[in-house]
């Protein structure tokens, strides 16, 4: 059987593209890392809505804990593997550059981009095995033009971005394709303290999106009405660039 799993999938965008995949008919692994109640509750709305889910906690940004989840799982689960893989766990640490600290940077890069990394390599090998798959990383609009006061946030943003592109070209002949979603202003935890008044006048279709909107794209990039699109970033941010 084909599984999504869907890092950070307890909240926010995470939580609406779980709900998303499930009706979708896909088994959905939602990771989580610490907030066990939050992910417990995006099971339920899983199983509430007919779908079927099961939860997976280990930490994107240490090696040793994705390898032994995600072995564990394997384990579990002999005859399955996981197709459909999004890297939406991230951060967000902001602070003019000047006054960033050592912690700060690292701690952005390792769950935003090493997340990415070690979660992505341990799966793939599955995928040109089953020679299928679908992997969508979250980016941001901050990665396509950058903020103020997100040069750790950028970085790591921008990072995917270019590892995107770069994966799609080494796994395509495998029929596995790699695509970006670059969200612009959502509202969800990370929006807050963003002060929205001021920010969607910037915005031409002038409000913040839905974490909905987000997982639509991330369903259509999941289907097979999507096999040959790879190596895209695809904004969702309502005309702001």
């Amino acid at each position: 059987m084909k599984y999504a799993l869907v890092t950070g999938g307890s909240r926010g965008i995470g939580r609406s593209i779980c709900l998303q995949l499930a009706s979708m008919g896909f088994p959905v692994v939602i990771n989580y890392n610490s907030n066990r109640t939050a992910a417990e509750e995006t099971l339920k709305a899983i199983e509430e809505a007919g779908g079927h889910g099961e939860l997976l906690p280990f930490d994107v940004s240490d090696s040793k804990s994705v390898d032994a989840a995600l072995d564990g799982w394997s384990e579990r689960h002999p005859d399955d593997y996981i197709d459909v893989l999004v890297n939406n766990a991230g951060i967000r640490q902001d602070t003019l550059m000047v006054f960033m600290q050592n912690e700060q940077w690292d701690q952005v890069m390792g769950t935003n981009l090493n997340g990415f990394f070690y979660t992505t390599r341990r799966l793939l090998k599955d995928m040109l095995t089953h020679r299928h798959g679908r992997i969508i990383n979250m980016t941001s609009l901050s990665g396509l033009k950058g903020l103020p006061g997100q040069a750790n946030y950028a970085a790591s943003k921008a990072a995917i971005i270019g590892a995107t592109k770069a994966l799609a070209q080494e796994v395509g002949a495998r029929k596995v394709t790699v695509n970006a979603v670059a969200p612009g202003f959502i509202n969800t935890d990370m929006t807050q303290g963003i002060d929205e008044a001021t920010h969607k006048t910037l915005i031409p279709l002038g409000r913040f999106g839905k974490p909905e909107e987000v997982a639509a794209l991330v369903g259509f990039l999941a289907s097979e009405q999507a096999a040959y699109i790879t190596g895209e970033t695809i904004s969702v941010n309502g005309g702001l660039y």
